[in-house]
């Protein structure tokens, strides 16, 4: 496989030369370098994936630009996790069709994991003909000879096989920000909940070479980036096929001692393979942030079995329990599915209990929704949504009091910032404390990029805000 992504990596960057020779002929002809315009849809991982997008096209001889009606290439990273944002994909597609209209040189590519279902792209196909490019999560280098393809005069290119390559190491990657950088250290997940679709799209799990991680975090070390996310569908299952020692708690161990004053997050955990030994390298490496997020999905067990989780409520308070005795101080966050298939209004009173007895700092909430290709989705579902509605509704007002209770804690303590831009008040800047809550304070630009310590003054609901000590 090693052989397959280097051969992978050099097919890419030969590509790459050859679309920069036709981006040369347009500066020639136009007097500017092609423009081209991304845009992500969903999780971490997709951001850092056209992070690796916006790489290639820069070398392909592309300029990164942020308006869509003035590129002449514009890619949408898809996500496929719920349908409203597949809608949403379609909708803005269905938009780009006046500018391919007006410009039939521009080029349109979709990627990500919408596009990896066969469904999405035979609808793209059917309905959207005027989309030149189609390709999955796990081709990301196939972009330049895609794009070279399409200069050459042909449309219409679908590449959906790559999903189970792996990570192809060497990309170029254009990061957004100075400050805080994903790090991608495995993809894929070998879990199968019944609800989600993620396994299907991109692929079974693999892990980044050790080195290559160790590596690549210190170089953004070395850059002046001074919080690394690691991030993976499943990050702390890192190190499978990799070899025993090669664990995830051994490489927060590693990656602590590299020199620089910085700190570490990763996500997304699996409740089943948070372990002690994990929770232990979190209390021992100090700049590995005291929080955790861990998706709980359902505190009933009979619903979590339905869910294929593979741990029980009772488990997951364990960890809670044992990580709150082992790291002072530590925070979690979480997500829950309110009204998955089956789920009766006891099944969720379960979940409401054990959200106001762990007291998350914030809750990524959704209603079920049903994902083509996964066996929930055939699952009876007699709850009608206004019922479903209602109780989603008063998660939001449980989580809402127990937050607003926990920020308000905060107040007229000292907390170290990471000040990382700009907030949209003018004359104030914009940071994450190391629970990952949001701090605005006023502040001169030129401390963009550094860690103060900020009294706080006032909770918000969303944020809290404070003074630079000075």
């Amino acid at each position: 496989m090693e052989e397959n992504k280097n051969a992978s990596l050099w097919e890419a960057k030969r590509e790459a030369r050859a679309v920069r020779a036709y981006s040369e002929a347009f500066r020639a002809e136009h007097g500017r370098l092609p423009a081209a315009y991304t845009r992500t849809y969903g999780c971490q991982q997709n951001v850092s994936d056209t992070e690796r997008l916006r790489g290639l096209l820069e070398e392909m001889g592309y300029c990164l630009t942020g308006d869509a009606a003035g590129a002449d290439l514009i890619l949408f990273n898809t996500c496929a996790v719920r349908e409203n944002a597949e809608d949403r994909v379609f909708g803005h597609v269905g938009a780009l069709k006046g500018l391919k209209k007006k410009n039939p040189n521009l080029i349109l590519a979709l990627c990500g994991c919408m596009a990896q279902q066969p469904s999405a792209a035979k609808k793209l196909r059917t309905h959207y003909p005027y989309v030149d490019i189609i390709f999955g999560a796990g081709a990301v280098w196939r972009l330049p000879g895609l794009v070279r393809q399409v200069l050459e005069g042909q449309r219409g290119l679908v590449e959906l096989e790559a999903s189970g390559e792996g990570y192809v190491e060497g990309l170029p990657v254009r990061r957004d920000g100075k400050v805080r950088a994903w790090l991608p250290i495995m993809q894929g997940c070998d879990n199968f909940c019944s609800y989600c679709i993620v396994p299907h799209v991109r692929g079974r799990e693999y892990s980044r070479p050790f080195r290559e991680v160790i590596a690549e975090a210190r170089s953004l070390v070395e850059e002046g980036y001074r919080e690394i996310t690691l991030l993976g569908q499943n990050v702390n299952s890192y190190g499978k096929g990799l070899g025993e020692e090669e664990s995830f708690p051994r490489l927060l161990r590693e990656l602590n001692r590299i020199e620089g004053d910085f700190r570490l997050r990763f996500m997304t955990s699996h409740p089943k393979d948070c372990s002690h030994a994990l929770i232990d390298a979190v209390a021992e490496c100090e700049k590995v942030c005291s929080h955790i997020h861990l998706p709980v999905q359902s505190g009933s067990n009979r619903v979590l079995e339905r869910m294929n989780r593979r741990y029980t409520a009772e488990k997951y308070r364990e960890l809670i329990a044992y990580a709150r005795a082992r790291i002072p101080g530590v925070s979690f966050t979480s997500d829950i599915i309110v009204g998955f298939p089956g789920e009766e209004y006891e099944d969720f009173l379960e979940t409401l209990a054990l959200v106001r007895e762990v007291q998350f700092h914030s809750l990524f909430t959704f209603i079920f929704s049903a994902r083509s290709g996964t066996a929930a989705a055939g699952y009876p579902d007699p709850v009608p949504p206004e019922e479903k509605g209602r109780w989603f509704r008063e998660l939001l007002e449980e989580q809402e009091q127990i937050g607003s209770r926990l920020y308000r804690r905060e107040v007229g303590r000292t907390l170290r910032v990471l000040l990382d831009g700009p907030s949209k008040t003018e004359g104030t800047l914009s940071g994450r404390t190391e629970s990952g809550i949001i701090v605005e304070c006023p502040g001169d630009p030129a401390l963009i990029g550094r860690f103060k310590e900020v009294k706080i003054t006032q909770a918000l609901n969303w944020a809290l805000l404070g003074e630079i000590c000075r």
